[in-house]
């Protein structure tokens, strides 16, 4: 007889779960950093999309997207993805994962073009993010394959639009 884990529960955060998504993003990451970058993004109302996932009844992880733009004005809004965390106990379960693809189809359905990250480019690729810039998008932070990029609408990507900018709280991340 075999046992399967039921996939956990994705919704929107709300404010009842501030406190818990804190946690997760404590637990999840070697400093507070993004934890205090989440309540600073919420704070300033820059966060268009908040996902938790839940199991049991308890938030075990956590997904942020926050607006990006470009150097060259973009025709469709483009945002950011991160950060994203599962408490270290509930990780290798697909949480991550299921949090990623339901935070983009919810960026998606609100009429977003495109999305940006800095990740591992062996993780990421997976849900059809590749290298930024192969369609002419750098970022503030100097890096080069692990900035990504992914189109969520047809023709929304942004082509040879140059440096990408994130929310202004990023800058207590060291860019």
């Amino acid at each position: 007889m075999s046992f399967s884990i039921p996939p956990p529960r994705v919704r929107p955060e709300t404010p009842v779960d501030y406190r818990a998504t804190r946690e997760v993003l404590v637990a999840a990451f070697p400093t507070p950093l993004e934890a205090d970058l989440v309540d600073a993004l919420r704070g300033a109302g820059r966060l268009v999309a908040s996902l938790v996932a839940v199991e049991n009844g308890v938030v075990v992880g956590h997904i942020a997207f926050s607006p990006v733009t470009t150097e060259e004005p973009a025709p469709v809004a483009g945002v950011g993805l991160g950060p994203v965390a599962v408490i270290p106990a509930f990780e290798r379960r697909g949480i991550g994962g299921e949090l990623i693809r339901r935070g983009l189809r919810a960026c998606k359905d609100a009429g977003f073009g495109w999305a940006v990250l800095l990740g591992d480019p062996g993780y990421y690729r997976r849900f059809g993010f590749e290298r930024a810039s192969q369609f002419g998008l750098s970022n503030e932070y100097g890096v080069d394959e692990e900035f990504m990029a992914v189109e969520l609408l047809t023709g929304g990507l942004p082509m040879n639009r140059g440096l990408v900018r994130y929310a202004p709280e990023f800058a207590m991340c060291g860019a």
